[in-house]
């Protein structure tokens, strides 16, 4: 059912940079020193090395489905090698899961970080092109925070195909299926919670939560979510958007629960259909209609902000001021305060020709950095949010980055 592909000889080039500072760490390490990694079983596997910083980078495909990674703390880009002609790409941080006709073909980045909670470790090993999860139609991809274990969810609406894949043996270069189950064509979602996974069932107002072993053996867990949206995993639980408010899902060793937060009073028939947020954090960000929800999935509490201006995409930073980033409609990017939607901060309209043609930029947000990227302006920003929105570097493309990917998180 795979196809396994060997990584390509590889090319590094070096990319201009408008800016001579070097690439942020994320205020979590200190230097590029190796350190060991042996014993400890801190997210290490054969072959990698550990680092004290996380390897950030920017990982593209183009439209002829060329792969390129952009080392963001030494300015280089690297060609990865090739795959089919993308139609959308999702990533847990480490992979890219590169949607197109042939099914799911899977790119790993070969950077990553290992969430310890109260630490991290930070990894780096040869990239390569692992092969192809074969589906029909458009695929929903729904990740976890671990690139190392655990599971990532694929869902196929052409075949009604729901798939877990094996996390961990990712990291050893196989792709294998721990379950396949097909229900009705038509779109869905496999969620991956702890060892066990949510798939949708039914279509609408009746659609429906099923919990299922990694075995894909139901668990007895069964909920609803009538016009089940967007998801994303955060450090408490993974979110899907329903229309009468959000399921959050937690797991513990044996079994696997939901929890459903009500959306705000006021708020009725909606579904978020994408939740973004800076990786691993507890507090989500999506859009409904004119209006910013954030949910804290900690507190299991909403905040809604109006939108100040017509927008494509929102992600929260939530760090210590409460950063929200958006892209507006005419191609800005827009800093909000998260406590009451005020405007701290906005960009020149970087990326105006983007968005007009269709191709939403990517928006990528670490603690100290965001990234944004320009398909049809074949630029990737660096942009010191807390700095008044203020661009840091800009790294031109020899090509059009269709898709990006944030990497090494």
């Amino acid at each position: 059912m795979t196809r396994a592909v060997l990584a390509p000889a590889l090319l590094t080039l070096a990319l201009s940079g408008c800016s001579a500072e070097p690439a942020p760490v994320d205020d979590r390490a200190a230097d590029e020193t190796a350190v060991d990694a042996s014993g400890d079983g801190h997210g290490a596997i054969d072959g990698a090395e550990e680092l004290a910083e996380p390897r950030l980078g920017l990982t593209s495909v183009d439209a002829a489905g060329t792969v390129t990674h952009l080392d963001l703390l030494d300015e280089t880009t690297t060609e990865l090698g090739r795959v089919d002609p993308p139609r959308a790409v999702h990533t847990d941080g480490r992979y890219l899961f590169v949607q197109n006709d042939s099914g799911v073909e899977i790119v790993d980045s070969g950077v990553w970080t290992w969430d310890h909670v109260d630490h991290f470790h930070y990894y780096r090993a040869q990239p390569r092109l692992l092969g192809t999860v074969p589906g029909d139609g458009d695929v929903t991809v729904s990740t976890t925070n671990s690139s190392t274990s655990g599971g990532t969810g694929l869902y196929f609406a052409g075949s009604g195909d729901a798939v877990l894949l094996d996390t961990e043996a990712l990291s050893r270069g196989e792709i294998r299926e721990l379950f396949r189950v097909t229900g009705a064509p038509g779109p869905g979602l496999t969620v991956p919670v702890g060892s066990f996974a949510l798939v949708t069932e039914g279509s609408g107002a009746a659609r429906t939560v099923v919990g299922r072993a990694a075995d894909g053996t139901p668990t007895g867990l069964v909920d609803s979510c009538p016009d089940a949206g967007g998801t994303r995993t955060t450090r408490v639980g993974a979110v899907i958007g329903c229309a009468d408010g959000a399921l959050l899902a937690t797991a513990t060793d044996d079994d696997v629960t939901t929890q459903r937060i009500p959306y705000p009073e006021g708020l009725s028939g909606v579904s978020v259909a994408e939740f973004d947020n800076r990786e691993g954090r507890p507090t989500v960000a999506g859009l409904v209609g004119d209006e910013i929800l954030l949910l804290d999935t900690r507190d299991r509490s909403w905040t809604r902000l109006p939108a100040p201006a017509p927008l494509v995409h929102v992600t929260a930073v939530d760090d210590g001021d409460d950063h929200v980033l958006a892209v507006a409609r005419d191609g800005r990017v827009l800093v909000l305060r998260g406590t009451d939607g005020a405007v701290l901060a906005e960009t020149a309209p970087l990326v105006a020709a983007s968005v007009a043609a269709g191709a939403t930029p990517t928006l990528v947000a670490d603690q100290q950095r965001a990234y944004l990227s320009g398909p049809v302006e074949k630029t990737l920003y660096e942009l010191d949010f807390a700095d008044d929105a203020r661009i840091a570097r800009t790294f031109d493309t020899a090509t059009e980055p269709v898709f990006t990917a944030g990497t090494g998180r």
